[in-house]
């Protein structure tokens, strides 16, 4: 699996939002208003999986949590299986990208909306639109964050082999 790269990300946020304002100018008169719910549930999943990521990253390095005299080195964590590693990266490049899309969505709707902030309907969905768009980058920042966290460390013994070999 390769690394979430950041032109992949934007190219399909891009396409989500082009997608969503031509769908909008067609049908945006029958949709009912846009709710404020996925704004806080985006922004909490992007922090737990920044949470996760830390503390994966903390394993990986082979710190544990701190023992009761607050001595970290004294408690060692056991190690973590391969396939469990292998199946967090997945979900956080899973998350990043269906955030791209939830953040193209948002930005669609603003863009449409931007238009027609005179009208009380179109500047109610606005804040929601923009909300649900950075509550995206929240999850977006998170996935990534989670996903880095699953590489493993270099060995700084590794790096003192290969300058002693070459």
């Amino acid at each position: 699996m390769t690394p979430t790269r950041a032109r992949w990300l934007l190219l399909l946020g891009v396409v989500t939002a082009v997608v969503t304002w031509l769908v909008l100018r067609q049908v945006y008169t029958d949709l009912a208003p846009l709710p404020w719910t996925p704004v806080p549930t985006l922004v909490l999943l992007g922090l737990v999986e920044a949470w996760a990521g830390r503390g994966l990253r903390a394993r990986l390095a082979g710190r544990g949590r701190a023992g009761q005299n607050g001595n970290r080195s004294a408690v060692r964590t056991r190690p973590l299986s391969p396939i469990a590693i292998a199946r967090t990266a997945a979900l956080a490049k899973a998350s990043a990208h269906a955030a791209a899309v939830i953040a193209g969505l948002g930005a669609g709707f603003a863009i449409y909306l931007a238009g027609s902030l005179s009208k009380s309907v179109p500047r109610a969905d606005l804040f929601p639109a923009l909300g649900m768009f950075v509550g995206a980058m929240v999850l977006i920042a998170g996935a990534l964050y989670l996903e880095r966290s699953c590489r493993v460390p270099e060995d700084p013994d590794d790096e003192r082999d290969r300058l002693r070999v070459g």
